[in-house]
């Protein structure tokens, strides 16, 4: 090698050593987040409820920025009321099956493999009108809706169920405007009832 091109060569190596080293100064990562893994699920969600959930990522293994839940819904099974969220942007993405979009006045078939993004300040609702099970998985960002999910599923429901009280009963209605008063989402119960005669749900 001539002793221009071994300067030259020898010059290039040392600023890619210097932008390494200054790269590798500056992505140190962030100190607050931990690398974690989750396994998969030993068995499939069924949906014995109707709209049953699983918790994944949980909001606190993501310092608020992001979770998730998987989600199975039984054939011709109503999800929950239109509602709208201040604060919360929503990633669907159907893993089997056929899920119903309803986003403002537009419906959208999400098919298996599909994806569908709400933002915030949007009413929206979904349902499987389909003959079979529904499964995805709902994604969550810049707040930890997963606690709400938590507490309204394993808590509020089962409570209901044990009681045998319907959601209107006063004590019940308090408890379910609370919770959404506290993660700032609206619930329209007064549209519900016109989507499930549309389209032969439950």
């Amino acid at each position: 090698m001539k002793r221009k091109q071994f300067l030259l060569s020898s010059m290039m190596l040392g600023l890619a050593s210097t932008a390494l080293a200054s790269n590798l100064k500056i992505n140190k990562g962030n100190p607050t987040l931990k690398t974690f893994y989750l396994p998969p699920d030993p068995t499939p969600l069924i949906p014995e409820h109707g709209l049953d959930i699983r918790l994944k990522v949980r909001s606190k293994q993501t310092n608020n920025q992001f979770s998730c839940i998987d989600f199975a819904v039984a054939p011709k099974t109503m999800g929950p009321s239109p509602h709208v969220h201040e604060a919360l942007d929503e990633l669907m993405y159907v893993h089997e099956g056929v899920v119903s979009v309803l986003v403002g006045n537009e419906v959208v078939d999400v098919k298996a493999g599909g994806w569908h993004f709400r933002p915030k300040g949007i009413v929206h609702t979904f349902w499987n009108s389909s003959d079979k099970v529904a499964r995805g998985t709902d994604m969550y960002f810049n707040q930890n809706f997963d606690d709400f999910l938590e507490e309204l599923f394993f808590k509020l429901i089962p409570e209901m169920a044990q009681g045998n009280l319907p959601p209107t009963h006063p004590e019940m209605a308090k408890k379910l405007t609370d919770l959404d008063k506290r993660f700032g989402i609206t619930t329209f119960n007064n549209q519900r009832q016109a989507i499930v005669d549309k389209f032969g749900l439950r």
